[in-house]
């Protein structure tokens, strides 16, 4: 009798403390999800900053049935409109959740407005997000709402809070030249530093072209490794991080609404495009500019309004 009693007393004392803990999980997570709704709420009221008051790209932005973000990364070392490294367009569609990814190449020979025929990073150099947005609507038809300019630092430092332990890759042969590191031939994990060396090499035989693969890959690896609860959570954290190294006019309600699908299993599988496509442009030498792409542009308007299956809104000929 006495060792019924007993055995009843360490039953109950057992469901006890599970009661408890489970308990304790559920408030830790009731907690997290209040720090996030407290940190979304201090950034929805709070824009984020811009160095300087800038006119936007296209006046009416509301009711969009898809937004087209250009990207912008620089060798810039704190000179205004240095020309940029990196020229991409993140294709965000709010209905459907789904993100694709442009890559432009920054030696295509375009015509810019006012400036006649230069190369595409020129755009930057001569008139910053602005003339850049209205060269790529010039010559691919392709609407831009919004810019963003990320300092690489602002990169290095994204990559380690979202993805600590690093991202997978497979370095195909020794990397140094202008990127202020030697990175090893072979599979290997890189970090926010290693990485950004990694994507911004351009000393070989692909030039431009293995970058641009790096990139788009490294996207997609972000992407894929960064999704979940987890990140979803540190979105406060990296809003106010990209709002110390990141220069753009994109409004805080809409970048919190595309980083939420980002990083949940709406945003994942991220197509990506090059332009120009394959076979559509020629390498030539002309004289000031040295070696560009002379593209055939209508090939590769159809190819965007292909990949991006919108309407003549977005990508117009």
């Amino acid at each position: 009798m006495e060792r019924t009693r007993k055995k009843r007393k360490r039953v109950k004392w057992g469901r006890v403390f599970g009661a408890l803990l489970l308990l304790g999980i559920l408030a830790a997570g009731i907690f997290q999800v209040f720090q996030y709704i407290e940190g979304t709420m201090q950034v929805m009221n709070q824009p984020l900053q811009k160095k300087e008051e800038k006119p936007s790209i296209q006046a009416e932005k509301k009711n969009l049935s898809s937004i087209n973000v250009l990207l912008l990364g620089s060798d810039s070392r704190g000179e205004d409109h240095a020309r940029t490294d990196t020229i991409m367009v993140a294709h965000y569609d709010p209905q459907t959740h789904k993100m694709k990814l442009i890559s432009l190449m920054r030696d295509m020979l375009v015509t810019i407005p006012e400036h006649g025929q230069q190369k595409l990073n020129a755009a930057y150099a001569f008139g910053g997000p602005e003339l850049l947005s209205e060269t790529i609507k010039e010559n691919l038809g392709l609407e831009i709402q919004y810019y963003a300019m990320v300092d690489f630092k602002g990169f290095e430092k994204a990559v380690d809070l979202l993805v600590p332990d690093g991202i997978e890759v497979d370095v195909p042969h020794e990397m140094s030249d202008g990127i202020g590191m030697t990175l090893k031939e072979g599979k290997q994990t890189l970090h926010g530093k290693e990485l950004l060396g990694y994507v911004r090499f351009r000393h070989d035989s692909l030039s431009d072209f293995g970058r641009i693969q790096r990139q788009q890959e490294v996207v997609s690896k972000l992407t894929e490794q960064a999704v979940g609860l987890h990140s979803i959570l540190k979105l406060p954290e990296l809003i106010g991080l990209l709002n110390k190294y990141i220069d753009t006019n994109i409004d805080s309600s809409t970048l919190l609404s595309m980083g939420k699908d980002l990083f949940t299993k709406k945003g994942r599988n991220i197509e990506t495009l090059r332009i120009p496509e394959e076979g559509s442009f020629q390498n030539k030498t002309i004289d000031d500019l040295g070696e560009v792409l002379d593209v055939d542009f209508q090939q590769n308007i159809e190819a965007l309004t292909k990949f991006l299956e919108v309407d003549n809104s977005v990508v117009s000929q």
